[in-house]
C-alpha cells in the first residue's frame, strides 16, 4: 500500500476509534468482563495511544516489545472519555505526521519485532503498519464493542449497522 494509501486506510481506522471511544462510559471505566481481561479503561487506553506505535515503527528498524532489563511500566488506565479521545486525537496526529514524512522507500524498509532480544519477526514496515497496528487496532475496537455489549452499552456503527441501530 503506496503512502496514500496508508493514510486513506489511517484515518478511517482512527475514525472509527474515536467513535467507539465516545461511546466508553466514564462510571465504568474499572469494570472488566473477566479476572484475566483489562479494564474498560485499560483497554480504551490501549486503544488511544496504539497509533503512538507507528513513530516506533517509521524510525526504527527493530523494536523490542519486552526487552531482557525490563521496559516502561504500563500506562495507567485514563480517567475519562474525554480524556480517551483526546489522547487518540494526539496520538493519531503524530502517527499520521509519521506516515506523511513517510517515502516509499521508507515504507519498503525493513522492521523487526523483537522480544528479549530475540527477533520474532522482520516485515516491510508498510506491512507492520497494516498488520501490527491498524488491524491491531481494529482488533481492540471489535473487543471493545464487545464490552459495551456486555455493559448494555449501544453499540456504535463502525462499518454498518449494528443490533442497536440497525435502522439506520
Amino acid at each position: 500500500m503506496s503512502v496514500r494509501g496508508q493514510l486513506a486506510a489511517f484515518d478511517q481506522i482512527i475514525a472509527g476509534a474515536r467513535t467507539i471511544l465516545e461511546a466508553v462510559p466514564d462510571d465504568r471505566l474499572d469494570w472488566r468482563p473477566h479476572d484475566r481481561s483489562w479494564t474498560l479503561g485499560e483497554l480504551a487506553t490501549h486503544i488511544s495511544n496504539l497509533p503512538n506505535w507507528t513513530i516506533a515503527t517509521l524510525s526504527v528498524s527493530e523494536f523490542d516489545i519486552a526487552p531482557a532489563e525490563g521496559g516502561p511500566p504500563p500506562m495507567a488506565a485514563l480517567g475519562s472519555r474525554a480524556e480517551l479521545v483526546e489522547a487518540l486525537d494526539n496520538s493519531a496526529s503524530a502517527a499520521r505526521a509519521a506516515i506523511e514524512g513517510s517515502s516509499e522507500e521508507d515504507l519498503d524498509g525493513p522492521w523487526t519485532m523483537l522480544v528479549a532480544g530475540e527477533a520474532r519477526f522482520t516485515l516491510p514496515k508498510r506491512v507492520v503498519l497494516r498488520t501490527f497496528i491498524l488491524d491491531h487496532l481494529i482488533h481492540h475496537r471489535a473487543q471493545l464493542g464487545v464490552y459495551l455489549r456486555l455493559l448494555d452499552i449501544p453499540v456504535p456503527q463502525l462499518f454498518g449497522p449494528t443490533a442497536d441501530f440497525e435502522d439506520m
